[in-house]
């Protein structure tokens, strides 16, 4: 049985789609589908029913699935453990896309050159999704945002960046009030089933600012693009990307500083892959530490008459 057919069976069962699993390895849907009968053959019961484009577990597929989740797991975890003592293997990566399209590419570029034999796998998510991934053993490390609940012990954090909330406009209204902006100007909500939207949305409701909504959407690097265009304000957690600096956007700090979002890296303790950790976090500090020598103040101060009424 080949364990490669097995993660890729967990991979249709976890994205619902063939088409979708054969995407995230590079390889044709059909070839997917081939490796799926190919295990079915061999295990003699069917595992999946089709419907449409969508596919599900039948119920000897349940047995079967939770079986392999341990069976990929512990394969890998050999494999890490074969490998412990040299700068190659294998770093399973998921990442916010907030840090995909900022931080991420430059961590890589020098962990590359560090770890010329480790081969790294990046996946995309939400903090959330990224977490539970974490949990099952799907990926090694996760570049999210602190949960909002108390870390268990097995689990290392390691703080990255803290980004207030910070009003974003068109450069010509930087010496402007951040709350008159918010409140005259056309407004893009940041998503408000994300982190950084709820706490935008907390800080309208405390500050008793109604906005003119124009757009709702979940893309911190297109709302920027969005202010830069002209099409309104935005409040936003103050990211730095280098997508976004040459756009012609004022940063303007809120009256009342409020708390940061934190975001950072998470992986479990006992990881076979330490080294491939370490050597990753250590490429992301030097990152930090050179894009703080190099970062220029973008943000401006809210004028002293600003509504100093606005929420911790």
């Amino acid at each position: 049985m080949d364990i490669t057919f097995l993660a890729n069976l967990l991979l249709v069962v976890d994205s619902g789609s063939m088409a979708e699993a054969a995407r995230r390895v590079g390889v044709t849907p059909a070839a997917v589908a081939q490796q799926v009968q190919a295990l079915e053959r061999e295990l003699g019961v069917e595992l999946l029913t089709r419907s449409g484009r969508t596919v599900r577990p039948t119920e000897a597929g349940h047995r079967v699935i939770d079986r392999a989740r341990a069976l990929v797991r512990e394969f890998a975890e050999l494999k890490a453990f074969a490998l412990e003592g040299e700068a190659a293997g294998e770093l399973r990566i998921g990442t916010i896309t907030t840090a995909l399209l900022s931080l991420v590419p430059d961590v890589l570029s020098g962990f590359a050159a560090a770890f010329a034999q480790a081969k790294v796998l990046i996946r995309a998510g939400t903090s959330t999704e990224l977490y539970e991934a974490l949990q099952r053993g799907d990926i090694d490390v996760a570049v999210c945002l602190h949960p909002a609940f108390a870390l268990s012990k097995a689990y290392g954090w390691h703080l990255l960046r803290e980004e207030p909330l910070v009003v974003l406009a068109p450069s010509r209204f930087a010496a402007h009030d951040p709350h008159e902006l918010l409140a005259g100007e056309p407004f893009i909500r940041y998503d408000r089933s994300l982190g950084g939207g709820k706490q935008a949305d907390q800080y309208l409701r405390a500050a008793k600012i109604v906005p003119h909504e124009l757009f709702e959407l979940n893309a911190l690097m297109a709302i920027t693009m969005m202010v830069d265009r002209g099409l309104g304000v935005s409040l936003v957690p103050d990211i730095v990307s280098p997508l976004t600096t040459h756009l012609q956007v004022a940063k303007l700090a809120l009256p009342v500083p409020t708390e940061p979002r934190r975001f950072g890296v998470l992986w479990h303790r006992a990881s076979p892959r330490g080294r491939l950790i370490r050597g990753f976090l250590e490429c992301a500090d030097k990152v930090l530490e050179d894009e703080h020598k190099s970062r220029k103040p973008l943000i401006f101060d809210a004028p002293p008459d600003a509504n100093p009424s606005a929420p911790m």
